[in-house]
């Protein structure tokens, strides 16, 4: 299963790209930086990330060139005020030729190819084995030079269709003046079939037609499953494009609807998305109640109910009833475009792990050429000019001499560990992230938004009078406010009071009207009419009255996550030193860190001084994931060892964060380090396995112990066996498990809430 570096022959895809059409392709980072994605297919392995990097990284102007080698992306960043750099002419001289990224491309050719060859490999093959087996029977010198010419004359364009999968990969590779494992695995194929050659013209016992084709046929099974569980292990980033909706039903100025394509969609555009239609950009709901399929974003199996004003993401499923709805982003901005973007990082990071490895692959060409050198010097030697058998020794030293498992061991586990957190609503941005989270002694947690959701629920709900209770639930179904939200869902299901009038009035709170009574549920200071007043230092609050006259304040306090206490107490198990700081009261963080069991916390700090306390304790020797949401929480995000935000954080601090969790559960944090560790594992088990490989495999071919064939498959078991040992990761069993769990009372508020009464 060795790897290859493409042809580049005639004009290429690249070639075509001028700067002007890459200054429009690119996109502004924000940060005065220019990006450009472009597919080359040709990327397979780590002589081909060095080759690229290296040669774009000394353009002038790039500051920045990552190769992402499953998802055969190539990442460039220069200066917005700079002149693009030579990209695509500096590719093509590499020998590599280049397109535009596009999300949307599932054909995959390569594999189309690879399983093209591989059959008419085995088809020769074993069409040569059966007239080898009259040979073997011992059929007479005439007869067995007849079966020899016959076993070349299907060898021969064999070798020529199916090799030229290993033939192109070299030749493009010694033409640009490099080196790839390529080279070795097609002299090795050469040489084999030359030797056959040779001893068919001098009338020899002996060819070997049947074991180089047979050589070229399990080489193409090493390929063709390599690529198989690549494209396996990227199976969830390669479904997001199943998601991606091709279009939309745009309402223009006048009134008239027309159909654009998604990625001519706007912020600002009206959109139509009729029941059975994905969304197609990051939107918020103008008109209509419906039901959305968000278990792309949330991992949630039941449906989620939408009203207007609600906020709807890219690639969710629209599934009960149309909807008017207004774009907040541009399809490359939206939500689909920016979960694929992290799972493509997640494999492009260079981790430490993943560093070694590379350099390991980079050495190969070099030591195994030298090796297999020596191994026909020494045989050469041994046996006194018996070039033959020196020859068939170094053959087989070329082939079993591969790093693929060792380059290998790294990405493929890093890609299976980044499918396994996004499969539980984790998006990770960088490899090297799971190296640093195993390594934490200490986490710390923002507020509001981060082990709260942000939502206030009602305090002592149970005391409040029957009477208050049902008037204000009622009252509050009418409004979209956060503390109404709260009281709405403890609407009775008992028969609704008839209001004859009821509205709401922007910053006050909602006016009904039944009979003579006029009823008034908001700001205290409108609602009874009183001078204005500060909230009460508990918390949030809102009040009731019934003709200006104050009846009741309902006080309200934010709702921890779903499962805050057991993500906590998960933590601590691990022996990791738990803290909280927030903007907020220094009381209402207190009675919050006491009520999940953490004992230092500290309130009423501003962002600057979050990032100076991260400061302070790496300087301390900690090592601390920081865990938060806001705006004001990014410098700390930025000078944590290692940090993690929801997705509902502002863009800045998802942006900063290594980790994001879509859903509201707590449980992500530990799920993350849970996986995180036993990738970890995998990746140390696989350079076990890859350097055992080559510890024992090259000496047996070296002292002629094993032949090309049989060199073939060890290559290709070496390669699977890592590849499998990765697919082994899973997801911690208690953490999955709380993270699987619905957040049913929220949605049931939801529910509640949006539908609004019945009519």
């Amino acid at each position: 299963m060795s790897c290859c570096a493409p042809a580049v022959s005639g004009q290429t895809a690249g070639s075509i790209i001028n700067p002007e059409e890459l200054i429009l392709s690119s996109k502004k980072l924000g940060d005065g930086l220019r990006q450009i994605d472009l597919s080359v297919p040709g990327i397979h392995c780590g002589l081909c990330i060095s080759t690229i990097e290296k040669a774009l990284q000394a353009l002038p102007d790039v500051s920045y060139a990552r190769v992402n080698m499953s998802s055969k992306r190539v990442t460039v960043r220069w200066p917005e005020d700079a002149t693009p750099p030579p990209i695509i002419e500096t590719l093509n001289k590499a020998g590599y030729e280049a397109h535009f990224f596009d999300m949307g491309e599932e054909k995959d050719e390569m594999l189309t190819r690879l399983i093209i060859a591989l059959a008419v490999a085995g088809f020769a093959s074993s069409n040569v084995m059966l007239l080898s087996v009259s040979v073997w029977s011992g059929a007479e010198a005439a007869t067995r030079d007849m079966f020899h010419w016959l076993s070349a004359l299907i060898a021969l364009p064999t070798m020529i269709f199916s090799g030229r999968i290993f033939y192109q990969s070299a030749w493009s590779a010694l033409r640009h003046r490099r080196m790839n494992m390529d080279v070795p695995i097609s002299l090795a194929i050469t040489l084999a079939f030359i030797m056959s050659i040779y001893e068919t013209m001098h009338s020899g016992e002996h060819a070997y037609f049947d074991a180089s084709v047979s050589l070229l046929f399990f080489l193409l099974i090493g390929r063709t499953l390599d690529h198989v569980m690549r494209q396996r292990a990227r199976a969830a980033v390669r479904g997001l494009s199943q998601f991606a909706a091709r279009g939309a039903v745009v309402i223009g100025e006048d009134g008239e609807h027309n159909y654009l394509p998604t990625s001519e969609i706007k912020p600002g555009m009206s959109i139509i998305l009729a029941a059975g239609e994905r969304v197609p950009v990051d939107a918020k709901v103008l008109d209509g109640r419906s039901e959305l399929d968000t278990s792309i974003a949330s991992g949630e199996s039941l449906p989620l109910p939408v009203a207007p004003g609600s906020d709807i993401r890219a690639g969710t499923l629209n599934i009960a009833a149309p909807l008017t709805i207004q774009a907040t982003a541009t399809a490359s901005d939206s939500f689909l475009a920016e979960m694929v973007k992290l799972m493509d990082a997640a494999e492009g990071g260079r981790a430490r792990y993943r560093r070694l490895a590379d350099r390991a692959s980079q050495l190969y060409a070099p030591l195994v050429h030298s090796i297999a050198f020596l191994s026909f010097i020494g045989w050469m030697i041994y046996t006194g000019g018996d070039w033959y058998q020196s020859t068939y020794n170094a053959i087989a030293t070329l082939i079993i001499t591969c790093p693929c498992a060792l380059g290998l061991a790294v990405p493929i586990v890093q890609v299976i560990a980044a499918r396994r957190l996004f499969e539980n609503g984790i998006m990770i941005k960088d490899g090297s992230a799971m190296e640093r989270i195993v390594e934490i002694d200490t986490v710390v947690f923002d507020k509001t938004g981060t082990l709260t959701l942000g939502q206030p629920s009602l305090i002592d709900a149970d005391k409040i009078p029957a009477e208050y209770l049902d008037i204000a639930s009622e009252m509050s179904l009418y409004s979209r406010h956060p503390l109404s939200r709260s009281l709405a869902a403890l609407a009775s299901n008992k028969p609704m009071s008839g209001f004859e009038q009821i509205e709401e009035v922007a910053g006050a709170g909602i006016e009904a009207k039944l009979g003579q009574n006029i009823y008034r549920l908001g700001r205290r200071e409108w609602a009874a009419q009183l001078s204005e007043t500060t909230e009460l230092a508990d918390g949030p609050q809102t009040c009731l009255s019934i003709n200006g006259e104050l009846v009741y304040t309902f006080h309200f306090e934010d709702q921890p996550r779903e499962d805050a206490a057991q993500a906590i107490a998960n933590l601590k198990k691990q022996g990791l030193d738990l803290g909280i700081m927030s903007g907020d009261r220094t009381s209402t963080v207190k009675r919050l860190a006491e009520s999940l069991g953490i004992a230092k916390y500290k309130g009423e700090v501003l962002p600057a001084d979050k990032a100076q306390l991260m400061q302070k304790l790496s300087a301390e020797g900690h090592k601390a994931l920081m865990v938060g949401d806001g705006l004001n929480d990014a410098p700390a995000l930025v000078a944590a060892y290692v940090s993690m935000a929801p997705a509902t954080a502002a863009d800045i601090g998802r942006n900063e964060a290594d980790f994001v969790f879509l859903r509201q559960s707590l449980s992500a944090v530990p799920l993350a380090l849970s996986v995180s560790k036993e990738a970890g594992k995998l990746i140390k088990q696989n350079f076990i396995i890859s350097i055992g490989y080559n510890i024992l495999a090259v000496p047996l071919a070296v002292f002629g112990y094993v032949t090309p064939l049989v060199a073939a498959l060890a290559m290709s078991i070496s390669s699977i066996v890592v590849v499998s040992n990765a697919m082994r990761l899973k997801a911690g069993k208690a953490e999955a498990k709380a993270l699987r769990k619905s957040d049913e009372h929220q949605r049931q508020q939801n529910t509640l809430i949006l539908h609004g009464p019945a009519e």
